[in-house]
């Protein structure tokens, strides 16, 4: 894999894991500039990335200083975990076995947890405050996938630009439509990063503890093609389990 097919992955994997996470942190956002007003929704989000942004600038020097072997397995171990729980719950969610993450219902969740917070004295504290969380606690992840995509081959800066593409382009979706990205297809795009975030995570494991992988890069294709098949069969089997479950149920 050339260095532009690098690039592209990189860029991928972080676009794509940085949409699911703003998506969701959106709609706190939104709900809570729609129930309480847009001042405690921007003071919170504000907030929030003022702590990312000292997050980020606090991890560099750090990364920096640990060797590029070690660092490409400990990431690769942290991409393996992050990676199959996103792709573990993606198959429950499309077999059936757990729901669908519903951005619909999440925003009628918090906007009736707001609406219930309003006799309260600290109500716009308090909304401020689960905007604040949102962003942070989705954000976490964003800095997460940017760096664990970014940093094995020195790609951070175009992981960060997948990231930033991505919440620039739920900003302006959001408020052209001021609604939940309920359309938003969450759990396919949850399978399709968690395979990507896996394999990378195998890829950059193996790297770390000087495996000579045949292909040099070409092999994460290959990584991510046996993923994937494996992922795919799991979801029709598991689909299958819990058809037949529920029949004899019924019965």
């Amino acid at each position: 894999m050339n260095d532009l097919a690098a690039i592209a992955s990189t860029v991928s994997a972080s676009f794509l894991g940085s949409f699911v996470e703003v998506v969701e942190a959106f709609t706190i956002i939104l709900a809570v500039g729609l129930s309480r007003g847009w001042r405690p929704a921007a003071a919170g989000t504000v907030l929030a990335l003022l702590t990312l942004a000292v997050m980020v600038v606090a991890l560099g020097p750090l990364l920096a200083m640990i060797p590029l072997d070690l660092l490409r397995f400990a990431v690769g171990v942290l991409l393996i975990l992050f990676g199959m729980r996103w792709l573990r719950k993606a198959i429950l969610r499309a077999s059936g076995f757990i729901a669908l993450h519903d951005e619909e219902k999440a925003f009628a969740a918090e906007t009736g947890n707001l609406k219930r917070q309003a006799a309260d004295r600290r109500a716009d504290f308090l909304a401020g405050l689960a905007a604040y969380k949102a962003v942070v606690l989705e954000g976490v992840e964003v800095v997460f996938i940017v760096i664990a995509v970014g940093a094995g081959h020195g790609l951070t800066g175009y992981a960060s630009l997948g990231a930033a593409a991505a919440l620039l382009l739920v900003l302006a979706i959001g408020v052209a439509i001021h609604r939940p990205l309920s359309q938003v297809p969450e759990n396919a795009l949850k399978f399709v990063v968690g395979l990507m975030l896996t394999s990378f995570g195998v890829f950059w494991t193996g790297e770390g503890l000087g495996a000579a992988w045949p292909g040099s890069d070409a092999a994460l294709l290959g990584i991510a093609a046996l993923f994937a098949a494996t992922a795919l069969l799991a979801t029709k089997l598991l689909k299958s389990y819990h058809a037949a479950r529920l029949a004899a149920v019924s019965r």
